[in-house]
C-alpha cells in the first residue's frame, strides 16, 4: 500500500495537483465492463481472449461519433479510407492498401475484420458500414482470429457495435446537442435523443434518433487539367505528331470551386421492442435507419497547397442503409437458446472526380483524341474530364441458432449453426466527357450477359461495370471447456464452413459508330463460365486460460482465420506485355494461424488494471489489389501474392490513482514482414518489407480528473495519441512513407444531477497526421484528421 501511495503522490506532484495519504485509503475501483467476446455474458477481466472495450460513458466522455473517433483510443486498430463510409479496417498490423471505393463492388476483397451490429455482420468489400455510435452500451474489439464463433472476415479481428435494449424497469429519455468550429473550416452540429418506455411488465420500446452534420474543411480551388506527354507515355506514343503540333485542350474546374466543400453528415433512428414472454423467454426486434451524405474529398493534394484540391468532376456520396433484427432467447432446464436473424438493404451513390486517370490510362488517347484527320501530323485532343458514376446495391441476410449450457459447470458447450446469404449489385459508370464528340455511341451491356440495368448508358460513358455479386455460407461451430481444477481451463473450438461465390454480368466498352458488344462477359468470356467458386474447410481454436490468484489472469490461444477467395474480371485474358504472366480467374482464399500469450491483471486494490498480449501470427496467401494497365490488364485484379508473419505485442491500462484522478492507456506494437513472395503478376515490396498502414508502435494516454465544487461535479481530461511511421501500400512503385505523428486533445466538464456540458479542443496543436497516401485517382493525396475543432456539447438525461 505504501509504494502505491508513493507512486501516486509523484504522479500528482508531476501533475500539480495534490491529495493526502488518508484521501487515498479511499480510493474507488476501476469499473469492469462486461462483455460477450465469447456469446456468452462475461466480465472483460474473466473472458481469457483479447479483447479491448469503450463503455457508453466513454464514448460520451471522448466524443465519439463515428469510427474515425472509435480508433484514436484503440491503438490495435488501424484504418485505409478516404472519408466516410469508404474505409477499409485492419487490426494487429493485418493490412494491405484499400482497393479504389470505385471498384470495391466489382473487385474487392472480402475484409480481414468483421464489423458488427449486434449480431448480424455487416462488413463489406472497401465500403465497411460507417454507423454513427448514438445510444450505444459499448463496442467491443476482439484482436486476432475469432473464426470460430464469427466465422468469414474475422481473420484479424472482430468488432461490434453493441447497442442498448428496451428495459421494463424504468422509464429513461435524453438528448445531446452540440456545436463545433473547425480552424479554416465550417461549423459543425449535432442533436441525438433517446427515449426509454416501459409499456408493461412485460413489453419495452426504445428509440434513438440523431442528426449530425459535419462541416468541411478542404477547398476546392481554381484550376486547369491538361494531358501530358510526359507523365503519361501512352499519349505519346499514340499521337502521330512532333508535340508542337498537336492541339490539347484542357479542363477547367471554375464551376466547381469551393471554400471547405467536403462537408457530411448522418441522419438516422434506432427503434426497439423487448417482450418478456415469461421468465425464462424474451423476444427483442430492431430496427435502424441511417443516411450518410459527403461531398468533396478528404484527402489532399500537397503540390496544390495545404487543405487544397483541384477537382473537375462532382464528388458527391450518399449511403443509406436499413436494418431489421430479431432476436428470440430463453431457457429449457439448464439449457440456453438463442435464435437471432437480421435483413440488411444499403444503397450507395457516388460520383467521384476521375480527371486523373489521364495520367496512367493505356487508352487515354483513343477515347479523349481525334484520330480522324485529314493530315496525320495534326490531332486535336479535346476535354480530359473523366468523372464516375457508381451504385451499389447490397443485401444480407443471415440466421443463427446456437445453444449454451450452464456457464457455471465444469464442462461446459456453446455452439450453432450459421446461414449467411450476402449479395452485391454493382453499376459503375466511367464518364469520358470527349467520347460523344468523338462519335462514340450509347454503350449497352453485352448481349445476353445477365444484367441489373439492360438500357444503354447516357451519352458520354466510356466503360461500366454492370456486375452481380453473391456469397452464400453455411457453418456450423461450437467451442467445450473443460475446468481441469478449479483454476485451469481449457478450451477446443472449430467451425466447418462452405461457401459459394458466384461473379455475374459484364464489363462493357465504348465504341465508334456502332455499340459492337465490346467487353467481357462473367458468364464465359476469358476463361470464366456460369460455375460459382466453392470452397469449405474447417478451422480451429484452442486455448487454455489459468486464475492464478483471484485478481489475475492467464491464457494462451492457438487460432486460425480465414477470408474468402473470389473472382477476377481480367482473368484469363493475356496480359498487356507478354513479360507479365496472364491474371488467373479467381484467387484462393489467405489464411491466418495466430499464437498468442495474455493476462489480465487488476492490482492495488483494484485500483490498477493491466491487460496485455503477446502474439505471433502467420498470414499466408495474402490477397493483395494491383491496377496495372501498362503492362497487364486495365482491370483491377486481385492476386496471393505474399506470405507474412507479425510479431507483437498490445496492451491497455486504466490506474484510478485517486478518488479524483483516473489514467488510461493503450498501446499496440507489431513488427511486421514480408516473408515469401508468391506474386506472378504484382510486383510487390521485397521479402523483409514491413506491411503497409502499421506503425511499428501506436499508443495513447488519457488523464482525467474530477472533483467537486458545491453541487456541481466538474472534470478536465487531456488526451494525447501516437503513431509511428508507416508505408502506404505493399505493391513496390506505390510504396510511400507516411510520417509519424502526436494528437493531443483536451476537454472540460461540468454536471449537476441530470445535466452535464462540456467543452473541448480536438486536435490542440493542429497536426496535419499523413492517415493513408494514395494514388487511387491517380494524382498522389493525402488522406488526413480534422483541424484543431473547438465544441460545445450540452446533455440532459431524465429518469
Amino acid at each position: 500500500m505504501f509504494q502505491h501511495k508513493a507512486i501516486t503522490c509523484a504522479v500528482l506532484s508531476a501533475l500539480g495537483l495534490s491529495t493526502s495519504f488518508s484521501a487515498m485509503a479511499e480510493t474507488k475501483e476501476i469499473e469492469v465492463i462486461e462483455v460477450t467476446a465469447t456469446k456468452r455474458v462475461q466480465s472483460i477481466q474473466s473472458t481469457p481472449v483479447s479483447v479491448q472495450a469503450m463503455s457508453d460513458a466513454d464514448l460520451r466522455d471522448n466524443n465519439v461519433g463515428n469510427f474515425d473517433d472509435f480508433v484514436r483510443y484503440m491503438p490495435n486498430i488501424t484504418v485505409g479510407g478516404r472519408g466516410p463510409g469508404q474505409a477499409d479496417v485492419f487490426i494487429r498490423g493485418m493490412a494491405i492498401q484499400p482497393i479504389s471505393v470505385m471498384l470495391s463492388g466489382a473487385q474487392g476483397t472480402s475484409p480481414n475484420v468483421a464489423l458488427y451490429i449486434d449480431e448480424q455482420p455487416v462488413t463489406a468489400p472497401g465500403r465497411n458500414l460507417d454507423v454513427y455510435a448514438t445510444d450505444l452500451e459499448r463496442i467491443e474489439v476482439l484482436a486476432g482470429p475469432q473464426g470460430t464463433l464469427f466465422g468469414a472476415s474475422s481473420q484479424a479481428g472482430t468488432v461490434r457495435y453493441i447497442t442498448k435494449k428496451p428495459d421494463t424497469d424504468s422509464f429513461e429519455a435524453g438528448f445531446t446537442s452540440g456545436i463545433a468550429n473547425t480552424h479554416s473550416g465550417e461549423i459543425s452540429t449535432n442533436v441525438e435523443g433517446f427515449i426509454n418506455l416501459p409499456i408493461s411488465d412485460q413489453l419495452a420500446f426504445r428509440a434513438a434518433l440523431y442528426s449530425v452534420n459535419k462541416g468541411g474543411y478542404i477547398d476546392n480551388v481554381a484550376g486547369e487539367f491538361t494531358l501530358d506527354p510526359s507523365i503519361n507515355p501512352e499519349v505519346a506514343d499514340s499521337v502521330k505528331a512532333l508535340p508542337e503540333d498537336t492541339v490539347y485542350q484542357s479542363a477547367n474546374n471554375t464551376d466547381l470551386v469551393e471554400k471547405d466543400f467536403n462537408d457530411s453528415f448522418y441522419k438516422g433512428a434506432r427503434l426497439g421492442l423487448k417482450y418478456d414472454l415469461n421468465d425464462d423467454w424474451e423476444l427483442l426486434v430492431q430496427h435502424t435507419q441511417q443516411e450518410l451524405g459527403a461531398d468533396g474529398v478528404f484527402d489532399y493534394d500537397p503540390e496544390v497547397d495545404d487543405l487544397k484540391v483541384q477537382r473537375y468532376f462532382p464528388d458527391k456520396l450518399r449511403d443509406e442503409f436499413s436494418q431489421t433484427s430479431w432476436t428470440a432467447n430463453g431457457v429449457i432446464k439448464d439449457l440456453e437458446l438463442v435464435y437471432t436473424g437480421a435483413f440488411l438493404d444499403r444503397e450507395v451513390e457516388q460520383a467521384i472526380d476521375y480527371t486523373g486517370y489521364n495520367n496512367s490510362g493505356g487508352f487515354i488517347p483513343w477515347y479523349t483524341c481525334s484520330y480522324a484527320s485529314e493530315e496525320v501530323s495534326y490531332r486535336e485532343c479535346l476535354d480530359p474530364t473523366k468523372g464516375f458514376k457508381g451504385q451499389q446495391d447490397q443485401t444480407r441476410i443471415t440466421h443463427e441458432f446456437r445453444i449454451a449450457t450452464d456457464a457455471d459447470q465444469p464442462l461446459r458447450f456453446i455452439g450453432g449453426v450459421y446461414y449467411d446469404d450476402f449479395e452485391i449489385e454493382t453499376q459503375d459508370d466511367f464518364v469520358y466527357v470527349a467520347t460523344p464528340e468523338l462519335g462514340f455511341v450509347p454503350n449497352a451491356p453485352i448481349s445476353g450477359a445477365n444484367n441489373i440495368n439492360p438500357n444503354a448508358r447516357p451519352a458520354g460513358v466510356a466503360f461500366f461495370n454492370d456486375i452481380t455479386r453473391t456469397e452464400e455460407q453455411i457453418a456450423v461451430f461450437g467451442e467445450l471447456s473443460y475446468d481441469l481444477t478449479d483454476n485451469l481451463t481449457v478450451t477446443a473450438g472449430l467451425r466447418w464452413y462452405e461457401i459459394e461465390s458466384d461473379f455475374t454480368g459484364s464489363s462493357n466498352f465504348a465504341e465508334k459508330g456502332v455499340d459492337g458488344d465490346s467487353g467481357r462477359d462473367y458468364d464465359s468470356s476469358g476463361g470464366h463460365s456460369d460455375k460459382p467458386l466453392k470452397s469449405d474447410d474447417t478451422i480451429t481454436k484452442f486455448n487454455i486460460s489459468y486464475q492464478a490468484t483471484e485478481d489475475i489472469l492467464l491464457y494462451a490461444t492457438y487460432s486460425e482465420g480465414f477470408r474468402p477467395g473470389g473472382f477476377n474480371r481480367g482473368g484469363g485474358i493475356a496480359s498487356a506485355n507478354p513479360a507479365f504472366p496472364d491474371v488467373e480467374v479467381t484467387y484462393d482464399t489467405d489464411d491466418v494461424t495466430n499464437y498468442e500469450f495474455g493476462w489480465k491483471a487488476m492490482l492495488l486494490d483494484n485500483t490498477l488494471r493491466f491487460n496485455a498480449n503477446l502474439y505471433f501470427i502467420e498470414w499466408d496467401d495474402m490477397q493483395v489489389s494491383r491496377f496495372d494497365p501498362v503492362n497487364v490488364s486495365i482491370l483491377t485484379f486481385i492476386e496471393n501474392a505474399a506470405d507474412s508473419e507479425i510479431k507483437g505485442f498490445e496492451g491497455d491500462i486504466a490506474w484510478q490513482a485517486t478518488d479524483n484522478l483516473t489514467l488510461l492507456g493503450a498501446f499496440s506494437y507489431n513488427d511486421t514482414e514480408l516473408t515469401a513472395l508468391n506474386a506472378q503478376v504484382i510486383e510487390m515490396a521485397p521479402i523483409g518489407s514491413s506491411l503497409p498502414l502499421t506503425p511499428e508502435f501506436q499508443g495513447n494516454l488519457r488523464a482525467r480528473y474530477d472533483w467537486e465544487i458545491g453541487e456541481y461535479l466538474v472534470n478536465w481530461q487531456l488526451a494525447g495519441q501516437y503513431a509511428g511511421s508507416s508505408y502506404s501500400s505493399i505493391v513496390d512503385s506505390e510504396r510511400e512513407k507516411q510520417d509519424s505523428y502526436t494528437l493531443l486533445n483536451a476537454s472540460f466538464g461540468i454536471e449537476k444531477e441530470s445535466w452535464s456540458a462540456k467543452i473541448y479542443v480536438d486536435n490542440l496543436t493542429d497536426k496535419r497526421a499523413e492517415l493513408f497516401i494514395n494514388n487511387q485517382d491517380d494524382i498522389p493525396r493525402i488522406t488526413t484528421n480534422r483541424p484543431r475543432t473547438m465544441g460545445l456539447s450540452f446533455t440532459y438525461t431524465y429518469y
